[in-house]
């Protein structure tokens, strides 16, 4: 009868608490459950929980858990009054939960417990062999039925499971959610692209442009993910992957977490680098190229692996034209002595990017395609080839910055890639301005970069009075200036004058070198000054043809407004007879050094390109 009485006792307090009590969590191991634990019934049980003591009584613990029940049973003679559970998933917080549904306390199950609880039913066996409608079914019947329809939900119930590894995962509670959050996506972006399905005039079904430039249909979901540590968030990923969701969305995604989580400094960083490069879409375009930078950037500085950073610059190297001189501009972080920015890691970006190059042009045709200024890959050199101009040109005032690594830089593109060498001769001239103790041998590596037939008029007139240059190269310059005029003189021919067949057949090209090596040094320098100035002299005079050329034609258009009369005709092609282009004129003063200097051209060009062979 006192047995019976005392379960009677407990029911009548059940039911008088049921309806005041509400949900109170312990929050040390000092706080006691005075405020939801009958007090006119003595505690028979005290349960220990990582440090918090519970006053309980064993009916109603025992009469749900098959765990206690076990427990008390095995130590009936002795008549158990305290139990400590070890490890119990979620903690005091909890066991309170747990220890209120064996009292009969109603509670609110939520996302944010029920991973809590269904793991601690587990561990405590509140199952339905001990009781009907136990924890273990409720939270299994909230997980499927209210959770995994509800992706917010599913992403705080994930979040939740953090802290319960490995249990949660065995439990499938982790890959429950995470299959519904990759279906849930996959039906949003579905969802989302029927919506927007509409008939063209022609009555063809079609996506609107303005959709599929947008990366945002059905994408609500990509801020809710970044709150999930990066182990989960990359078994998500994957799964949405396999489920078919946009790479677009993917590479949001990416950017997100990433601006979330490597803002915070924390130790998992190098984790985090390693994890979002390779969850990065096959598909090129699909991140910034800028974010592709800033991370190597971060993984050059922590140090990841090998394999990560070679592919982030494969990645970048593919779509190397989309960069600016600020991406390029990575800092190093080796030790000191060496070179202001990672010229190392750029080079190689280079390297990918000339190799995709070559891949796409091994047959026949793709290399008659590459040619074509038109081709897609072509208009992408050029855009690199100014880019690097403009790097090289950052980089080379460094004093740490050794010949060969600058050489490295400017050689890394085809010759081909560059149709002006304005920014290589302006990157050049900063190199050599600041390394004035470069030999002359260097001196003359550094000017063999440069095709000055490629140079612009003004670029060309900085180079012909360029002391840092060697000789050699200023002599260039002035050859080239002369047949820039020469070309000039000749174009302004009228259409009706037949030109000489010897300036038709006549063909002027230099390579760079010095002057023959059988002549000795103060011979070969001593003629090089000679060439120069005479070469300075003619460009002079044949510039002053040319403006008088210029002012001749002004004349001539004029009258030829005026008159169409013969008498006119013949008078323009006595004015024209006056003229003489290549400095065959009567004129005091000018045959003796230009004809010298324009009859030794050929000579001196043999004994050029021999000294350069």
């Amino acid at each position: 009868m006192d047995k019976h009485h005392h379960q009677h006792l407990l029911l009548q307090h059940h039911q008088h608490l049921h309806h005041h009590q509400k949900l109170s969590l312990a929050k040390s191991s000092r706080q006691s459950c005075s405020e939801w634990i009958f007090r006119d019934v003595p505690s028979d049980i005290t349960i220990e929980v990582n440090g918090g003591n519970f006053s309980l009584h064993k009916f109603p613990l025992v009469s749900r858990s098959g765990r206690i029940r076990r427990i008390v049973a095995e130590h009936r003679d002795s008549d158990i009054s305290k139990v400590e559970l070890l490890n119990l998933p979620g903690g005091a917080e909890t066991f309170e939960l747990a220890a209120k549904f064996c009292y009969g306390i109603n509670f609110e199950i939520t996302s944010l417990n029920v991973a809590q609880l269904f793991c601690v039913s587990d561990y405590l066996e509140m199952t339905e062999e001990y009781s009907k409608d136990n924890l273990a079914s409720r939270t299994e019947e909230y997980l499927e039925s209210i959770v995994c329809k509800n992706l917010e939900m599913c992403v705080q119930v994930l979040k939740q499971s953090e802290n319960l590894l490995p249990l949660a995962d065995e439990l499938n509670i982790i890959g429950r959610c995470i299959d519904a959050i990759a279906s849930k996506a996959c039906a949003e972006q579905i969802a989302s692209s029927f919506s927007r399905l509409e008939y063209s005039s022609s009555g063809r079904l079609h996506m609107s442009r303005q959709v599929k430039n947008s990366g945002d249909g059905g994408d609500w979901w990509i801020e809710d993910l970044s709150v999930l540590r990066i182990d989960l968030y990359q078994r998500v990923m994957n799964a949405m992957k396999c489920r078919g969701v946009r790479p677009e969305s993917i590479g949001a995604s990416l950017v997100s977490y990433a601006e979330r989580e490597l803002t915070k400094r924390s130790e998992h960083e190098q984790t985090i680098v390693e994890t979002i490069v390779t969850l990065l879409p096959v598909e090129n375009l699909v991140v910034p190229i800028s974010f592709l930078f800033g991370l190597l950037r971060r993984a050059v500085i922590l140090d990841t692996s090998v394999s990560c950073r070679l592919d982030l610059e494969r990645r970048i190297g593919s779509q190397l034209d989309m960069a600016t001189l600020d991406d390029l501009l990575i800092p190093s972080f080796r030790h000191a002595g060496d070179t202001l920015f990672d010229i190392d890691t750029v080079h190689r970006i280079l390297v990918n990017f000339s190799q995709q190059g070559g891949d796409d042009s091994e047959d026949e045709e793709s290399v008659f395609e590459c040619d074509s200024p038109h081709s897609p890959s072509q208009t992408a050199m050029f855009k690199v080839a100014k880019l690097v101009d403009s790097y090289l040109a950052e980089i080379a005032p460094d004093a740490n910055l050794d010949l060969s690594k600058f050489l490295l830089i400017a050689e890394a593109l085809p010759p081909h890639a560059r149709t002006l060498h304005d920014g290589l001769y302006r990157a050049t001239d900063l190199y050599l301005k600041a390394h004035q103790g470069l030999s002359d041998s260097d001196k003359k590596k550094l000017s063999k970069l440069i095709d000055f037939q490629k140079l612009s008029q003004e670029a060309g007139a900085h180079a012909a009075q360029n002391e840092r240059l060697p000789l050699q190269s200023i002599v260039q310059v002035l050859y080239f200036e002369q047949l820039k005029l020469r070309s000039s003189l000749c174009s302004s021919y009228s259409e009706e004058e037949p030109k000489p067949k010897q300036q038709q057949q006549q063909s002027w090209r230099i390579n760079s070198g010095a002057l023959s090596a059988a002549m000795s040094p103060k011979d070969n320098y001593a003629s090089l000054r000679r060439e120069n100035r005479e070469l300075k002299l003619e460009l002079a005079r044949l510039r002053m043809r040319l403006n008088d050329l210029e002012k001749e034609h002004i004349c001539m258009k004029r009258d030829m407004q005026r008159s169409h009369s013969r008498k006119f005709m013949s008078s323009f092609s006595k004015k024209m007879g006056k003229l003489s282009f290549f400095g065959h004129s009567s004129s005091r003063g000018s045959s003796s050094p230009s004809k010298q200097s324009f009859r030794t051209d050929s000579k001196v060009m043999e004994r050029t390109c021999a000294s350069t062979d």
